[in-house]
């Protein structure tokens, strides 16, 4: 079983990461904030306009598998830096090929929506049964309901593109009865419809920014699978878009992302105080705050759980990683079908 490591994630702006022997030491303003054994991690996230890394360090990363992503402060992707493909050549030749045939890319997308649907029926029942509101447990028992349905309905799906269309629907009804799942009392952590370029309030701006990071764990998963995280069977292909790592990150973003999103509003260790809001609309989270959910984010990665498929237990952040080794299975020939992850 491979060991779930560490993420660094490098917050003060005008920071320098460089290569000091086997570890990455952060330094500012000529003083070194701390150095970390390479061997430990699985990514370095920088998250600011002017944070650097050493050429020493990216191709010391790159040897190592070491996924090196450079965001800017509020998590938008800007670029991102690997090293050669793990696996080989005729894996991803078959991850192509499945790619181009209408059926078989189907089937691997029906799946990953299938577990999205099924895991965020799984947070709404459960969020349903802790409710102390009757109208708020009802509306996300109704939602819990239409989760189960449109289940059903991708069956019926017979491209893609209508599969994208129950997907969208789904996700759209998901967001205009999310605030049943709110409990905090802050009037101003609500969610005022799904915004993402810029979100136009703190929830919307909490979830894109935990999206970015599911995202990035997603594209590292793939790689290290030997996967080629561009070439998605969903997500349509786009010039600088990570359409697998889209696929399989559908399977866990009411798992990690939704749910770190709403311990962190419930348990009010992010309020309305933790976020900048600008003139032209949209709002942003303070310094402070992507430090409180950083380390929320982390926390929840660790927390162990039994693989559904595998009968193995394991943190949960490694769950990514073993989903893209079945979906490699499943385009070997191993197993006639995509195994999703479907939470209990």
């Amino acid at each position: 079983m491979k060991i779930l490591q560490n993420t660094l994630y490098v917050t003060k702006e005008n920071a320098y990461v460089r290569l000091d022997g086997e570890s990455a030491d952060v330094r500012l303003d000529g003083k070194s904030l701390g150095r970390f054994p390479l061997i430990n991690l699985a990514g370095i996230v920088t998250l600011g306009w002017d944070i650097a890394c050493s050429p020493a360090l990216m191709g010391a990363c790159a040897e190592r598998g070491i996924a090196v992503s450079f965001l800017n402060p509020h998590g938008k992707f800007l670029a991102a830096v690997h090293g050669y493909p793990n696996g080989n050549v005729l894996l991803r030749r078959r991850q192509h090929r499945a790619a181009d045939d209408p059926a078989a890319a189907l089937d691997i997308a029906r799946r990953c929506i299938q577990a999205k649907f099924s895991n965020t029926r799984t947070l709404l029942r459960r969020a349903a049964r802790e409710a102390k509101d009757a109208d708020a447990a009802a509306a996300l028992s109704l939602c819990a309901d239409i989760h189960r349905n449109r289940i059903s309905e991708t069956l019926r799906a017979a491209t893609t593109d209508e599969l994208r269309g129950i997907e969208g629907d789904t996700a759209a009804h998901y967001f205009r009865g999310f605030n049943a799942l709110i409990v905090s009392p802050d009037e101003k952590m609500r969610l005022a419809g799904r915004s993402r370029r810029p979100p136009r309030d703190p929830v919307n701006a909490v979830l894109s920014f935990l999206y970015t990071l599911l995202a990035h764990d997603c594209r590292s998963a793939c790689a290290a699978a030997g996967l080629d995280p561009q070439i998605g069977f969903l997500h349509a292909d786009r010039p600088g878009r990570p359409g697998l790592a889209l696929d399989l990150m559908e399977e866990f973003r009411p798992v990690l992302a939704d749910r770190v999103a709403l311990s962190l509003i419930n348990r009010r260790q992010l309020s309305s105080r933790d976020f900048r809001f600008f003139e032209n609309g949209s709002v942003l989270l303070s310094d402070d705050a992507r430090r409180t959910l950083l380390q929320v984010w982390q926390e929840r990665k660790r927390e162990e759980i039994t693989h559904p498929t595998l009968g193995e237990k394991m943190p949960l952040g490694l769950v990514p990683l073993m989903q893209a080794r079945l979906l490699a299975r499943h385009l070997r020939g191993d197993f006639a079908h995509y195994l999703p992850f479907l939470w209990k």
